[in-house]
């Protein structure tokens, strides 16, 4: 990238540094509740007359050191105590860890004292947030700090540690120093006209900003992938009423979410339930049954939300009930109502019932000329592991071994980043001013440093790192 974060503090040899006007903070780093240990984590300039006044003297630097933790007016209790001197810890300040009984009257205890002492009670995620500002982590290492702790599988769970360990970073930064080429090339270029330009030169240049689109096109690829990893698959089930919308949704989860009865019309409102498929995760919502009019006030709102979830969806299964319906008349009914731009799939249902077309699942027939048939019978099962392959091969397949982690964030702004550099190979190839060719690739840049938080407005901030639990 080719700008210093204007959020950053660092010395003049790049080392980072501890803000000496920041607060000092206090958090539980453990989750609330009964347990076997606690940790109260302390950071901040105040830490080291903290842990005098709390342990009788400073530990030494990264050595577990046994200590009493005293309060007031007595001991509150007992263990380890880990600090870690500036700029040598994880938030880039002094540290100060407190490892205790995990009882939360002790932690609440020990907060308490520590606020006494001039700390004050931590946001969400502002350790990580220091730790990115004092240039301890760019911020897509913060946001992997947040996916390896939300991690639900262990393909999720490996895709974020490399994240945090910076292996999508440094794809980024290996990006971010072909376009300050690229534009070194155009600029150098812009005082001479068309015909003093080299052909060798002009060739070479074109040669390497299309090396470049190559390069975004993969690593946009492995995010794609690593978004379904972080933040999973939205898959609305959709359809008339007492098509067997519920019958899938409890089929797909193993166990009884939904109400399923011979009452048309059961389900009432969106109904979500999370699992995991292949590793990636699956939001499943059951939605009410949609047809041309509602019953009762209840019913029309059930569908309003059915059709607000339909547009919030990544993918779309429209169930028919394929004995009463082989021809899928409420599907051509109901289409308008769905969303254009997201993929539908049309699944006929009940094909264990006698009249039902009998269609292979997975065979690839189509009903429209983007639309995908699936014939699946959700009471027995059969079907169902060819709707889930194609769930995955919908979105590009399961992600491959060696995914990154990686969110909506990323990928949106990878691909601005891709669209600023199809409009500089475009005015190379119409032979535009070079000087808008330029500009293009300085707001390819500036898309990229966004992504890493280089260049980032404190809202964005402000909404990632809230995001985050409190003593992360």
């Amino acid at each position: 990238m080719e700008h210093q974060s204007s959020h950053r503090s660092v010395d003049e040899t790049g080392q980072a540094l501890s803000s000496p006007a920041a607060e000092t903070i206090v958090a539980a780093a453990t989750p609330p509740g009964r347990g076997g240990i606690a940790i109260v984590r302390i950071s901040g300039p105040d830490v080291p007359a903290i842990a005098c006044a709390m342990l009788g003297r400073l530990p030494p630097p990264r050595t577990a050191t046994q200590a009493a933790f005293h309060g007031a007016e007595r001991c509150i209790d007992t263990g380890l105590a880990l600090y870690f001197p500036a700029p040598h810890s994880y938030t880039g300040e002094h540290v100060l860890e407190l490892h205790g009984h995990g009882g939360a009257s002790v932690v609440e205890a020990l907060i308490i004292r520590a606020q006494s002492l001039g700390a004050r009670r931590a946001q969400p995620g502002e350790f990580t947030r220091r730790a990115f500002l004092n240039g301890k982590l760019d911020l897509a290492q913060a946001e992997a700090v947040a996916d390896l702790i939300d991690a639900a599988s262990e393909a999720s769970a490996r895709a974020a540690l490399r994240s945090l360990q910076g292996e999508f970073s440094r794809r980024v930064r290996s990006l971010g120093d072909l376009l300050r080429a690229l534009r070194v090339q155009v600029e150098a270029s812009i005082d001479f006209s068309e015909e003093e330009l080299d052909t060798h030169a002009e060739t070479q240049l074109r040669r390497a900003l299309a090396d470049a689109i190559g390069s975004l096109d993969s690593l946009l690829a492995s995010s794609r992938q690593g978004r379904l990893l972080a933040e999973g698959l939205t898959v609305v089930i959709a359809g008339a009423p007492n098509a067997g919308k519920s019958t899938l949704l409890n089929q797909l989860t193993g166990h009884d979410s939904a109400i399923v009865t011979p009452i048309p019309g059961t389900t009432r409102d969106v109904l979500r339930e999370r699992i995991l498929l292949n590793g990636v995760p699956l939001h499943v919502l059951d939605t009410a049954g949609l047809r041309a009019e509602a019953g009762d006030a209840i019913e029309a709102e059930g569908m309003r939300r059915a059709e607000l979830a339909m547009a919030q969806a990544d993918h779309i299964l429209f169930v028919v009930d394929a004995a009463s319906d082989p021809a899928a008349a409420g599907f051509a009914r109901e289409h308008v109502r769905l969303p254009s731009g997201v993929p539908v799939t049309l699944v006929f249902n009940k094909i264990d019932l006698p009249g039902a077309p009998q269609g292979p699942g997975g065979s690839g027939q189509r009903s429209g000329p983007d639309v995908p048939r699936l014939f699946i019978s959700a009471r027995s099962g059969t079907g169902l592991d060819a709707l889930r392959a194609h769930l995955l091969a919908e979105q590009g397949g399961a992600p491959a071994e060696g995914a990154l982690s990686a969110r909506t964030r990323h990928i949106e702004a990878l691909s601005l980043c891709g669209a600023h550099l199809t409009a500089a190979r475009r005015g190379l190839e119409e032979s535009q001013p070079r000087e808008l060719v330029a500009e293009e690739l300085r707001r390819s840049q500036l898309a990229l440093a966004q992504l890493l938080g280089e260049e980032s407005p404190d809202d964005l901030l402000g909404q990632i790192f809230s995001t985050f639990c409190i003593g992360k």
